[in-house]
């Protein structure tokens, strides 16, 4: 029984092309780090599979065990025990279309996807075969960090030399346990982040002081961003702020390695 799950679909688009409203989306792959915990922080990034995606509708449910036992004697019954929450669970389809380059894009993308459902070299090297992490990133959301269970590929569009220059992807992401039993109630959902304009004269040292009261986070708030040059920082540059939790942990997974 799963215990969170988002179901995404895709719109739909003409059987003539890529339907020209699909939003840009990535996976972000990380390296576990070590503990059986290792699902609540993952380690460092190691690529992005990026894919066109534009969802019709998102539903998010959550679910748990509780157990309740017959109250002898006793005219009601009684109150039941909570046996723990199930693993959140995410199911969305990836399009993916190179026909304006025609080249072999579409086929790499997908064998990375395929390689995400094996244990990474790194943990075998160590006899303990985990599974690389990712994290589902849209606009300003992100989901929370789990596995691929099961990734499915169609190819609906050829070269004359048979490369596959289009395709659609069915991929189901389970989190990935933290160490501790218990649960925020609304974890395993999808994570809204704040955004931030940037204006003249504006850093991302003075934005990581004024949201969270600490300069030094400049380094994490650049790397969530994906800026590659951290010191030249145009006005109108739009910055998505994590949690402060978030921010903070991305600040010490840097720092350690």
């Amino acid at each position: 029984m799963a215990g969170s799950s988002i179901a995404m679909t895709s719109a739909g688009g003409s059987a003539g092309g890529a339907p020209a409203s699909l939003a840009k989306a990535y996976l972000s792959v990380h390296e576990p780090l070590p503990g059986s915990g290792a699902g609540a922080k993952p380690g460092p990034e190691t690529g992005q599979i990026a894919f066109q995606f534009n969802p019709n509708e998102l539903t998010l449910a959550k679910s748990a065990r509780w157990k309740t036992e017959p109250a002898r004697g006793a005219k009601k019954a009684s109150p039941p025990e909570f046996q723990g929450a199930e693993p959140s669970q995410l199911a969305l389809e990836m399009f993916f279309d190179a026909t304006a380059t025609m080249d072999d894009s579409v086929v790499k993308a997908v064998e990375k996807l395929f390689a995400c459902c094996v244990p990474t070299d790194t943990s075998l090297g160590k006899n303990k075969p985990v599974p690389p992490l990712v994290v589902f990133h849209w606009g300003a959301l992100t989901s929370f960090p789990g596995f691929l269970t099961q990734v499915s590929a169609k190819y609906s569009l050829f070269t004359p030399d048979g490369t596959p220059v289009r395709a659609t992807c069915s991929v189901k992401l389970q989190e990935m346990p933290a160490e501790t039993a218990r649960q925020n109630p609304t974890s395993g959902g999808l994570r809204p982040h704040r955004v931030h304009t940037v204006l003249a004269g504006e850093s991302l040292a003075t934005v990581a002081y004024r949201e969270y009261s600490d300069p030094n986070l400049w380094r994490a708030l650049a790397e969530s961003n994906e800026i590659d040059d951290p010191f030249r920082l145009p006005p109108g540059t739009t910055l998505l702020l994590p949690s402060a939790d978030e921010l903070a942990a991305r600040d010490g997974q840097a720092r350690t390695y």
